[in-house]
């Protein structure tokens, strides 16, 4: 009987070098980077008449952009999904950024619902260098969820 590792402690400090990115319609995708994953809240000062002092309360709810990097190949699927949105046929997808174990299992998921591609960027070309060219893609999104 092969033996198999023990299931990851919910305290176990997890590496950031394993992940995979799924995008709804497109397949899994290798990215070298993923970056800007946040979730935050505004505060809305509330002052109640003559009082010196106020409450704060939540306000709107805010999501940074995530930054997806990846050496360049011939594949267009993520150019393809930008050039829609540029023909201003935005196609909203799903989006997952999966953290993987030591073993290449999933621990976290990140979903990213109703996402779409707002910049997409090639890195610089050199002839001078043998840096690899890599390709990036800023996708917005309307909500998170942790699961």
């Amino acid at each position: 009987m092969p033996a198999t590792a023990p299931a990851p402690i919910a305290s176990q400090t997890l590496s950031a070098a394993h992940f995979l990115v799924e995008i709804d319609g497109i397949a899994t995708i290798a990215f070298t980077e993923v970056s800007g994953l946040e979730a935050a809240i505004q505060t809305v000062d509330i002052r109640n008449g003559s009082d010196p002092g106020f409450r704060i309360d939540p306000g709107e709810r805010r999501y940074s952009n995530v930054m997806l990097r990846r050496g360049m190949t011939a594949d267009t699927a993520l150019w393809n999904w930008m050039k829609q949105g540029i023909a201003a046929d935005v196609q909203r997808r799903s989006v997952s950024i999966i953290l993987l174990d030591e073993n290449r299992q999933p621990v976290v998921r990140w979903n990213l619902s109703h996402a779409w591609p707002c910049s997409y960027s090639m890195s610089p070309l050199n002839a001078n260098g043998n840096d690899l060219a890599i390709e990036s893609l800023e996708i917005c999104f309307e909500n998170l969820d942790r699961v």
